[in-house]
């Protein structure tokens, strides 16, 4: 076993992640805190300094899939569309098959340098986890319920703040609103043979009511509808806890750019046309299957250092003052001085592996479970 493979097969090395990973999120939050007092006075200003301060923690979450699993990412693409990459705003249609699929999503983002800025759809419970969802708060994240009827004026006015924002921005969503399992999909066919819509084989039935919504109110913000649908080879079944054991994987991420201009802002027409962007997202996932590629130039966008330079910063920031805390707890000898740091060490392990959970398929959303609803 080589010295990397030891080190990352050590308990303590996922301590250490958890520690500074924690330590600096929380830290960013309580800065982020403060920048509220610019918001009456400068709002841009405010938003610029929050996209930087977000990148700091979304970027440690990318460093740990490009740097220290050294999962590969290559995408497949037409080659004049891959030069508008980071230099225009776009809404980015992402399918939602995996756990780490947000994490691709954030390193694509972080390829074209709008990790920072990127926007999503999210689940409201999801504004309430510490260190990420108030991450999420100061960057004008979209936060809905999944009830249309409450959600519908809260996030069209959430959108329509985003339409003076300072910086590119990617605005990431998952139309089909919960990750995909057999039972889900059985449940979503169910309803498309009911509603008389074409069947997917490999997706559930899109949410087309936000979909049309964020069109209609970023129309003229943003430039392109980015589709992207993601794979990995050799029937890898990617996880966050395997991400953070070091483990590799291989993902192949197909985007094809449509002009904005191109979807149509009537919400009935929109929801036809996403339905049809589905049937054509399953023929893709049919063709990968059978070939193990995309009909599209295979390109490895360059690593960025950010990432890698912005966790060694936290790192040699935070671990310093731990090891000597706990160079002087040894010295002290008293038991009860070490059973509260090992007591504190385990919470903040289980604290991320609670983050972890919050994005594990089986724990999604109840999506068409009756039984479930009426509990």
């Amino acid at each position: 076993m080589d010295i990397v493979g030891f080190l990352k097969s050590q308990f303590i090395c996922h301590l250490l992640i958890c520690y500074i990973f924690i330590v600096s999120g929380l830290i960013i939050n309580f800065i982020q805190l403060f920048t509220l007092i610019l918001w009456p006075i400068n709002q841009q200003l405010f938003r610029r300094i929050n996209c930087r301060l977000a990148y700091c923690i979304s970027s440690q979450m990318v460093m740990l899939l490009e740097w220290w699993s050294g999962t590969d990412c290559t995408l497949y693409t037409d080659p004049e569309s891959y030069h508008k990459y980071g230099k225009e705003n776009a809404i980015v249609i992402l399918n939602h098959n995996f756990e780490i699929d947000f994490l691709c999503g954030w390193n694509f983002c972080e390829r074209f340098g709008v990790l920072g800025s990127s926007k999503v759809l999210a689940k409201k419970e999801l504004s309430y986890m510490p260190i990420i969802g108030w991450m999420w708060y100061f960057l004008e994240i979209v936060f809905c319920k999944r009830k249309w009827e409450e959600d519908r004026k809260t996030v069209i006015q959430k959108l329509l703040n985003l339409r003076d924002y300072p910086e590119n921005f990617w605005f990431l969503i998952h139309c089909e609103g919960t990750r995909f399992t057999e039972q889900k999909h059985q449940i979503s066919m169910q309803v498309a043979e009911a509603k008389g819509l074409p069947k997917l084989k490999y997706h559930l039935l899109p949410r087309t009511k936000g979909f049309a919504v964020t069109v209609q109110c970023l129309r003229n913000v943003v430039s392109a509808v980015y589709d992207s649908t993601l794979n990995f080879r050799n029937n890898e079944n990617p996880t966050l806890l395997g991400v953070l054991n070091g483990k590799k994987y291989h993902a192949d991420l197909y985007v094809r750019q449509v002009i904005h201009q191109e979807v149509p802002e009537d919400e009935q027409e929109c929801s036809t046309w996403l339905h049809k962007l589905y049937q054509e997202k399953d023929a893709f996932q049919e063709e990968y299957y059978r070939t193990g590629t995309y009909p599209a130039v295979p390109i490895v966008p360059p690593h960025r250092p950010w990432t890698l330079l912005n966790w060694l910063f936290w790192a040699l920031l935070l671990l310093y003052p731990l090891f000597k805390l706990l160079i002087n707890m040894i010295n002290s000898g008293s038991s009860l001085t070490l059973a509260s740091f090992a007591f504190v060490i385990i919470i903040a392990s289980v604290g991320v592996r609670w983050m972890i959970g919050v994005t594990e398929i089986n724990k999604g959303s109840t999506y068409g479970n009756n039984e479930n609803k009426q509990k």
